[in-house]
């Protein structure tokens, strides 16, 4: 599968999965920033369930790369702490439905210290967390949790959909002065048909720009994270009937790249939002609203959401695979609003 990108690629590259451009970038912060620390359950000696930082505490020292107790709430706790003192840290949490226990950290502290402090102090912390289903992962392991955060003023959220967006926006999310949540999607960790040429020195990709991932004049596909390749998949197919499909890949979801959006609403008039996380209320319907409130006279059909099934818990082991959006589901929503 060819990733599109919104930038030429300079300089050497190396093919990459997306877990090997996340460790890339992780090893280049510490490298660059001797204020970056990174820290969360087995993510030393044994490199994190998914290996993702494997090899880092051997290079960086103990102090600079270390395993702690299982207490989210604790790992997001001292994060604050360190990064109200001039540190940056990076913390891992095992998986995004493990991000619950840690929600009065990230809600009351992690959100407001620089509005409780009137700018004195800053969080610059990154909590970084593999998400999403399609692999019959057990209860708590396949959720997508970013609607919590979103809702949420003070904090951003990058939810990249391929080894050159997450190695980009990973650097800039270290270096932002506000608290990044980092959305690593599991089952694109290590996808051959993701694997791309990706720059092997530091650059980075700003948080809140959208790429156009695939160009198009009929219906405009805008998704986030690994529900862009199935939407290739259903553009791929929509094009052998003659129907030209536009993807905007939002990479942040906050904040939002509501100009690349209007452009492409504007310039197809049909729209489909697709998003793994449950429907009801998730960033679809808040997309759907913005869309409505800025570009309603440029709709020539409703607009379409396409998003997993209102289940809690999420469906897991064989169960989950059914309640994730797929190629089908989105073809479905295209042919609906074509038909309009």
């Amino acid at each position: 599968m060819t990733q599109t990108v919104d930038r030429p690629v300079e300089g050497e590259t190396r093919p990459m999965t997306m877990a090997a451009a996340i460790t890339d970038a992780l090893d280049l912060a510490l490298a660059h920033d001797p204020s970056v620390v990174m820290y969360g359950e087995d993510v030393g000696n044994l490199g994190g369930v998914y290996r993702i930082t494997t090899g880092l505490q051997k290079k960086h020292g103990i102090a600079r790369v270390f395993d702690c107790p299982l207490t989210e709430s604790g790992i997001v706790g001292t994060a604050v702490g360190m990064a109200a003192v001039g540190m940056r840290p990076v913390v891992e949490l095992q998986f995004g439905g493990f991000m619950m226990p840690a929600m009065d950290q990230i809600y009351s502290h992690v959100s407001r210290f620089r509005y409780r402090s009137r700018g004195r102090w800053k969080t610059p912390l990154v909590v970084r967390f593999p998400v999403g289903g399609g692999l019959g992962l057990l209860e708590q392991h396949a959720d997508s949790p970013e609607t919590y955060l979103a809702h949420t003023p003070g904090i951003k959220v990058a939810y990249p959909s391929n080894p050159y967006d997450a190695k980009g926006l990973l650097l800039s999310a270290i270096e932002d002065d506000d608290p990044v949540f980092f959305f690593e999607t599991i089952k694109n960790y290590r996808d051959p048909k993701l694997r791309m040429e990706v720059p092997t020195g530091y650059y980075k990709i700003p948080l809140g720009k959208a790429r156009v991932a695939r160009e198009g004049s009929d219906v405009s596909l805008i998704t986030w994270g690994g529900m862009v390749q199935q939407c290739e998949t259903a553009a791929a197919a929509a094009a052998e009937s003659g129907i030209q499909c536009e993807i905007i890949d939002l990479r942040t979801i906050s904040p939002i790249d509501l100009e690349t959006i209007l452009e492409s609403v504007e310039k197809t008039g049909r729209v489909v939002i697709v998003h793994e996380a449950n429907l009801t209320g998730g960033m679809g319907a808040e997309i759907s609203a913005l869309i409505a409130q800025h570009a309603l006279y440029s709709l020539e059909a409703p607009i379409e959401r396409v998003a997993g099934f209102d289940t809690m818990p999420s469906p897991f082991n064989s169960l989950n695979h059914f309640s994730r959006p797929e190629a089908i589901h989105i073809a479905d929503a295209i042919r609906k609003v074509l038909s309009a």
